[in-house]
């Protein structure tokens, strides 16, 4: 892939830099006023703008007509998304990369001439997510002030998922114990039948919002099935059947309510296995199924390793795994960290704006 890449680079060049028979005298100027970077090997080219993130790359094909052509050469986005796609930290339902572009042929084949990949990167790339980041039509966002103006009180989310039992550390232990992150606010007074009333925490020390924890089972069940590295049967959903896209799911008739009460859904998947995930999908989509509310209710992903530099899923996988680009409803896969927390407050955040609070 290199390789023809930089054959490219350098046709693009030699076109560039031969083509002088017709030149205005501000492009005369111009090539005056190069810099040294103009006239270095292309392989030096090359390196230096693999080092540039994507926003000073879009600034540096701003600086000449010469570095224009360079930097829109299609074969080096597909590069960098190639090389970036994996180490992207999160995504969502409106950055989700399309199929072709993660399946792309050979570089050398005319299907790749049709694929914008500087569109599809700079659409996709979590540091360049906010330029495309769509406002909440008004109707809806006018839905959610009201839902709120009347319940008087904060947030709701159903947290539940392996992530949550699967790990040697405990996100939700870690959670309660981190006020420098999220600081502990207190139990509020609307107990679910069966399920008790969750914790409340403050995101930014202003924004209180409430997390019911859903466990697939008791704690010693879930205790021995993590240290023999075992799959426990959740008793949150109950088995119906098993299609071609996998099983079939209801949600079991103890969660139900918790299902219909909350605003939003946290899954925790245990990124630290790659082992499939249709059966992780079948779960998330029998909560958000519409009996039990509307499709504007979010869903957050928290794809969660124990530590820092443990081997992880990549974030866009997690989502083709778990079927997300099915989903009516608004979603977002965040890689987080249990023991540190790193990249929890980038999904929460996400989270209460989706579920119409103002930040």
């Amino acid at each position: 892939m290199q390789s023809v890449l930089l054959r490219s680079l350098r046709s693009v060049r030699e076109k560039l830099l031969s083509d002088g028979s017709r030149r205005s005298e501000e492009e005369e100027e111009e090539e005056e006023g190069r810099a040294l970077l103009d006239h270095l090997p292309v392989d030096m080219q090359f390196l230096i703008m693999t080092y540039l993130p994507p926003e000073d790359l879009c600034r540096l094909g701003g600086c000449s007509r010469f570095w224009r052509s360079m930097v829109q050469e299609p074969l080096l986005w597909r590069f960098f998304f190639m090389r970036d796609v994996n180490s992207w930290t999160s995504v969502d339902h409106l950055s989700m990369p399309k199929e072709e572009f993660l399946s792309a042929a050979a570089p050398d084949t005319p299907e790749l001439q049709k694929l914008d990949f500087m569109a599809e990167y700079l659409r996709c790339c979590p540091a360049c997510r906010r330029r495309y980041q769509q406002p909440r039509p008004a109707l809806e966002a006018v839905a959610f002030f009201l839902q709120n103006l009347v319940s008087g009180s904060e947030p709701r989310f159903a947290m539940f998922g392996p992530g949550l039992e699967q790990l040697d550390d405990s996100l939700m232990t870690t959670m309660m114990h981190s006020p420098h992150v999220l600081p502990v606010a207190g139990i509020p007074q609307r107990p679910i039948g069966g399920i008790g009333s969750g914790i409340s925490f403050l995101y930014n020390n202003q924004h209180k919002f409430n997390i019911i924890t859903l466990y697939s089972t008791y704690s010693s069940e879930r205790e021995r099935a993590r240290l023999e590295q075992q799959t426990v049967r959740s008793k949150l959903f109950v088995l119906q059947g098993e299609t071609e896209s996998g099983p079939v799911y209801s949600v079991a008739p103890q969660v139900q309510e918790a299902c219909q009460a909350v605003n939003g859904f946290i899954f925790v998947s245990n990124a630290q296995t790659d082992r499939g995930r249709t059966e992780e999908a079948g779960q998330v989509r029998a909560v958000l199924q519409p009996v039990w509310g509307p499709a504007s209710r979010p869903l957050l992903v928290l794809s969660c390793v124990s530590r820092d530099g443990a081997e992880r899923t990549p974030s866009v996988t997690v989502a083709h795994q778990l079927q997300l680009h099915l989903l009516a409803n608004p979603w977002m896969v965040q890689d987080v960290v249990s023991e540190s927390l790193a990249g929890l407050l980038d999904g929460i955040g996400w989270l209460l704006k989706q579920s119409g609070v103002r930040l």
